[in-house]
């Protein structure tokens, strides 16, 4: 009973951090006195807005059997005949001329922000298999006993980690993408994969090496070559120990994906910067980018956390 109850203090304690929190926020708004405009953000992540059918040319509405609206030009054009609408803006036998108002169609459209989320999500999941692949390599090459390869991975670890993600995506897209004809999309994939490999190849070293060295002598002694006592014994243990921090360099993945807009791809954060410079409502979008990316990043930390449960139930 005395653990339940300290146990409740606590989450209070939390309740009241978070109160705290979201007043201190609303209080800082206040004293910049920034006027909040969320009925502005729906439109920009599903736009829901009619869209409105005007008038070609001069001429006269006429409404058919069937509610289908035909409108008849004074100049001997083909006539307009729309069969579909929601609200009609004109009656029969009325004159319209061109520009006016005919009818309203609802209809459902990805807002700008969704479409950066989705391209985020494209950039993110393909760096992602990429970078796996490069880790993997680079992180056994990292402890083989191959002098050449090991210098090699050596050299591009710590020429990676070195130098900065943006100034890398700037060297794939100008230099690399300019000798190798490459896009926008391809050169910013390339720059993610190759400096979130870096970071694997660490992580795929540390579990590795995190491993008794028995373990590697007994699948050789069942007769096992290197290879397949690697596939099959060492990087199963290794790949339970590494999740964690797998995770968290997956997320920095989605995250970094953010630096490729300096290259004009229209991903999540370059969408938020077009949206606020048409709605003037920076606050806003921002607030609504950041939830979006926290979004993908909680889905994924929410997926590992599942697979972690079920590989810790399968010991």
């Amino acid at each position: 009973m005395e653990k339940q109850s300290h146990l409740l203090l606590w989450k209070a304690v939390f309740v009241l951090i978070i109160i705290g929190l979201g007043f201190g926020i609303y209080a800082g708004s206040k004293s910049i006195d920034y006027t909040w405009r969320w009925e502005r953000i729906p439109q920009y992540i599903i736009n829901t807005e009619a869209t409105t059918v005007r008038a070609p040319f001069d001429g006269t509405a006429t409404i058919e059997k069937g509610n289908r609206l035909v409108v008849t030009s004074d100049y001997g054009d083909d006539p307009l005949v729309i069969k579909k609408f929601d609200n009609l803006l004109v009656g029969h036998g009325d004159l319209v001329f061109e520009g006016d108002p005919l009818v309203e169609v609802e209809n459902w459209n990805i807002g700008p922000l969704t479409w950066g989320l989705v391209m985020t999500l494209q950039l993110s999941v393909v760096s992602l298999v990429f970078a796996v692949v490069i880790g993997l390599f680079a992180g056994l090459a990292r402890i083989s006993s191959n002098p050449a390869l090991r210098y090699l991975s050596i050299t591009y670890i710590e020429l990676i980690r070195g130098t900065p993600l943006l100034v890398q995506i700037f060297i794939f897209y100008f230099f690399i993408g300019t000798v190798l004809d490459l896009d926008r999309f391809t050169a910013g994939v390339a720059a993610l994969s190759v400096f979130t490999g870096a970071y694997i190849a660490e992580i795929v070293r540390s579990g590795i090496q995190s491993i008794s060295p028995g373990q590697m002598e007994a699948a050789r002694s069942l007769g096992m070559n290197y290879v397949q006592a690697m596939v099959n014994v060492i990087l199963p243990q290794a790949f339970k120990r590494t999740l964690p921090p797998m995770a968290g360099q997956f997320i920095n993945l989605i995250k970094d994906s953010s630096l490729v807009s300096v290259i004009s791809i229209t991903d999540l954060t370059k969408a938020g910067r077009e949206v606020v410079s048409s709605t003037f409502a920076p606050f806003e979008v921002w607030f609504a980018v950041a939830l979006m990316y926290l979004v993908l990043t909680g889905a994924l930390s929410w997926a590992i956390q599942r697979l972690e449960k079920r590989l810790s139930a399968s010991d």
